[in-house]
């Protein structure tokens, strides 16, 4: 099984997804993929992504400045996700009487 699609791949895999659309994703900077001898190359996240902004402009009718203020959306809530669960990790690596301080002072605000 693969990790990099072209763009044909991409149409086939996402079958709501028109080579128009594609394109227009790609102008907005919708989805970003990898350039390689002039061609897109995309990866399983851009799919992924690609799949749900298909749900989006298709279910829910949004137009691509609403498509471009949502992703932005969802991409800051996946960034502070990640920097929570760092968060959590560098705490939960400190001496038991730290961590319990940390902890406390949470509970407090």
């Amino acid at each position: 099984m693969t990790d990099r699609f072209s763009e044909d791949d991409v149409i086939t895999t996402v079958t709501r997804l028109t080579r128009h659309q594609l394109v227009r994703f790609i102008e907005g900077e919708l989805v970003k993929p990898q350039r390689d001898a002039g061609e897109y190359v995309f990866r399983r996240i851009d799919i992924a992504r690609l799949e749900f902004l298909c749900d989006l402009s298709h279910d829910l009718e949004l137009d691509e400045a609403a498509l471009g203020i949502v992703i932005s959306l969802v991409d800051q809530l996946h960034a502070a996700r990640q920097d929570l669960n760092a968060l959590a990790r560098a705490i939960d690596i400190l001496p038991p009487d730290l961590r319990a301080s940390i902890l406390a002072a949470l509970k407090e605000s």
